[in-house]
């Protein structure tokens, strides 16, 4: 059994029923497996949450194992930040935090935004743009 992170443009594909996403969580779940999101996907979400969408997407988010930004994930995003910075390679700061949630709990990072986290001690479940 593993826990999956899921960046925020799976869960947004979710919620719009976008690219079989559901389908793909469904078959994890089933599998045995958690999914986890962190603060940084719900303050992405809610960015851009129309107000129809307000209790599925309340739903979905609190069904997933929640993973605090807690110091030592804060500090590791900083360094993740700068040390890429001064290789040439920019990263948000959202993309370098939920990396860092991922690095630091050892779990998977489910993105189909693959680009944006070229950290090698990232574990990552690479899906298809489609």
């Amino acid at each position: 059994m593993a826990t999956y992170l899921l960046d925020t443009s799976v869960i947004i594909d979710t919620i719009n029923g976008k690219r079989h996403r559901d389908h793909l969580l469904k078959e994890l779940l089933h599998q045995g497996h958690l999914l986890a999101c962190c603060a940084i996907n719900v303050t992405e979400v809610h960015a851009g949450l129309r107000p129809h969408e307000e209790a599925q997407t309340l739903e979905l988010l609190q069904s997933l194992q929640y993973y605090s930004i807690i110091w030592p994930v804060a500090r590791l995003a900083g360094l993740l930040k700068r040390d890429y910075s001064s290789k040439g390679t920019t990263l948000a700061a959202t993309d370098a935090t939920i990396a860092a949630v991922a690095i630091y709990h050892q779990i998977t990072l489910i993105t189909d935004n693959v680009k944006h986290y070229p950290m090698k001690e990232l574990n990552l479940y690479a899906l298809p743009k489609v």
